[in-house]
């Protein structure tokens, strides 16, 4: 296959997989959490590096976007990780104790709690988060976005 159509394939990847975040919110009301939105940027990058470097023919940039899907992967395992309780995840995401506050500190933390908590699984298959497919699907990516760089 060739570098083109190996980085078509790999933009096209990154656009599939946003879209599929995008029908999972706005067709399956699934409403996004922080580390979820951060996961869809990377993806946006690698779309746009993909066709600049399809436009282009500079397609050494295969390699940023093999970057990109390597960082929405490492995100990926970084949320699956919290949703896993594996580590914490960051506090403006995730629950937190109640242990010793104040009754005002209390309504603060309620009345500042995200919408959607980042160590809960909204959706799953086969046992695997969308955040662990993301990453599994973006290792993949990854994958190809390197073959596409050794080909050019």
């Amino acid at each position: 296959m060739t570098a083109r159509r190996l980085l078509a394939f790999a933009a096209l990847g990154s656009a599939a997989l946003l879209l599929g975040a995008f029908a999972f919110q706005h067709l399956g009301g699934l409403a996004p959490c922080k580390l979820c939105l951060w996961q869809r940027w990377p993806h946006a990058a690698a779309v746009a590096i993909g066709i600049l470097a399809i436009l282009t023919g500079r397609f050494q940039l295969a390699w940023l976007g093999a970057l990109a899907a390597l960082t929405t992967a490492g995100i990926g395992l970084y949320h699956a990780g919290v949703e896993q309780a594996w580590w914490q995840g960051p506090a403006t995401c995730t629950s937190s104790g109640i242990g010793g506050l104040s009754p005002d500190d209390l309504m603060n933390q309620i009345m500042n709690a995200p919408l959607v908590r980042c160590d809960e699984i909204p959706w799953q298959m086969l046992g695997v988060s969308m955040a662990g497919w993301n990453m599994i699907f973006s290792a993949a990516l990854a994958i190809v976005w390197i073959m596409a760089a050794r080909r050019a």
